[in-house]
């Protein structure tokens, strides 16, 4: 009988289950996805039922698949798109309002307005956050307020870890980890506790939320109704500092890059909490073992997001893999730069009022140019990210990546020549799953400790820069003016 874990990875656009042995090879795993709702500009929603069913679905088809393959699933661990907030009543288990996205920017307007009264300087001490409709704070707010006639005693308040493990104990754990608690702006991440000062601003009863506990930890049961018996829930994690941790980033100066629906990059700063002067956040890298680690992270809203926009939207595309073709069959990007602030910027900028933009065309611009420019618009943000971490003093040596995007070869080619780093692909790319399945093998003592885990993580490709200086100067410039010619737009 071989034992394994069975990782949650509950994203924007999909639910995922992965089931991995001891060694980190990827057994069995199934998919689902699903859409957002958008009833209105600046508005992203999920309906919590298909968020719980989708789960529910693709962990049952890999448990069914590894019982007739003699896998015996010995714990589970749950990853998470963050920020998005969900609101439910115990009694009956069901949300008061849909889920709403990180994305969102619905309560942008409330957000300054706290920011005009000088709020921002005590979220981003307690928090290492910006005040920004981001994060899970001001989403709850304004869910609250749509239903001012409800006891906060019989409501639970919950990131989408929280819900599934809610779910999943039927009732019995209302828990959460620290680095999902980090991207609330609620939670003091100095002293590990929700923030009574914070509480007291966004207007938050403290009766609604969930325990916090480590990333690492043991989080109840599954009721035996969902899976026909009772399996160890051992480890929750917000999708990037899981991706962290699959990617062998747990000593202080491990820099990994995720591009999914967003890019994140999340830079270890080991024990160290760095405050950046440079609009970056930061945040709560893992608790294990009684030990937090923290991280600076730079965020980009839409990364692959744009390219499910050209498909979906715009119908430039049937797949997104063929923007690596689209890209590969132009010289250049022909002078076409797209902006993607479908719903703002976010670090270095943090401007929820900005739209994207497109400059450049000309009657010789092609569905091809736009590809690229897409592609290359990814890029170059992580540029201003990493040169961001760089004003802080952060050394950079080389760059782990991994999410959907980094199939396209030509893409990480292209990060290497911008960036003028090296660029690692790992051979396991489902890090996000991979690195809460660590976390699990940690409380299970499958691993001895964080430091134990670099050893699991394989590199399928390194990337080299082979752009000229020039080149890269030049290209940079093109982007620079781009989004300066939005900013001044919007002044």
């Amino acid at each position: 009988m071989t034992e394994a874990i069975l990782a949650i990875d509950q994203g924007t656009s999909s639910s995922r289950a992965m089931v991995f042995a001891a060694d980190g090879q990827l057994l069995l795993s199934a998919q689902q996805e699903f859409a957002c709702d958008y009833p209105h500009e600046g508005w992203v929603e999920q309906d919590p039922e298909q968020i719980w069913l989708s789960v529910l679905t693709v962990c049952r088809e890999v448990l069914q698949q590894a019982k007739a393959q003699g896998i015996v699933i010995k714990g589970i661990g749950i990853t998470n798109q963050r920020e998005t907030t969900l609101v439910w009543r115990r009694d009956n288990f069901e949300a008061v309002y849909p889920a709403i996205v990180w994305q969102d920017r619905r309560t942008a307007s409330y957000c300054d307005a706290l920011k005009a009264n000088g709020a921002e300087g005590l979220v981003h001490q307690k928090t290492g956050l910006c005040l920004d409709p981001y994060f899970s704070a001001s989403k709850l707010h304004w869910i609250l307020q749509q239903h001012p006639d409800i006891d906060a005693s019989e409501l639970a308040f919950g990131t989408v870890d929280s819900f599934i493990l809610w779910r999943l104990t039927l009732g019995q754990v209302h828990a959460t980890d620290t680095t999902n608690a980090s991207r609330t702006a609620l939670f003091n991440i100095r002293s590990l506790t929700w923030d009574a000062e914070l509480l007291a601003l966004f207007a938050i009863p403290a009766a609604i939320l969930p325990v916090v506990k480590q990333s690492a930890d043991f989080y109840g049961e599954t009721d035996p109704r969902w899976f026909g018996e009772a399996i160890p829930i051992v480890a929750l994690a917000g999708d990037q500092q899981a991706a962290a941790i699959g990617q062998g980033c747990v000593r202080a100066g491990g820099l990994k890059s995720t591009y999914g629906t967003g890019c994140f990059a999340l830079l270890n700063t080991g024990s160290q909490c760095i405050s950046s002067s440079h609009q970056l956040l930061t945040t709560i890298a893992s608790t294990v073992q009684g030990e937090t680690q923290y991280a600076m992270e730079g965020s980009i809203f839409a990364a692959g997001a744009v390219i499910k926009w050209l498909r979906d939207q715009v119908g430039m595309l049937q797949t997104a893999a063929e923007t690596e073709a689209l890209a590969n069959s132009v010289a250049d990007n022909g002078g076409v730069y797209l902006v993607p602030a479908f719903t703002g910027l976010a670090a270095p900028h943090w401007r929820s009022d900005l739209r994207a933009t497109i400059s450049g065309l000309t009657l010789g611009s092609s569905k091809a140019h736009i590809a690229r420019a897409a592609l290359e618009a990814v890029v170059y943000q992580t540029a201003d990210l990493l040169a961001a971490m760089k004003a802080d003093g952060a050394v950079i040596e080389n760059l782990q990546i991994d999410g959907g995007m980094v199939n396209n070869h030509w893409f990480c080619q292209f990060l290497a020549d911008v960036l003028d780093l090296q660029v690692m692909r790992p051979l396991q790319t489902e890090t996000t799953a991979f690195g809460v399945a660590l976390l699990a093998g940690i409380q299970l003592k499958w691993y001895a400790d964080l430091a134990a885990l670099p050893s699991l993580v394989r590199a399928e490709s390194w990337f080299k820069p082979q752009m000229s200086e020039k080149h890269r100067r030049d290209l940079l410039l093109g982007w620079h003016q781009a989004v300066q010619r939005l900013l001044a737009e919007e002044n």
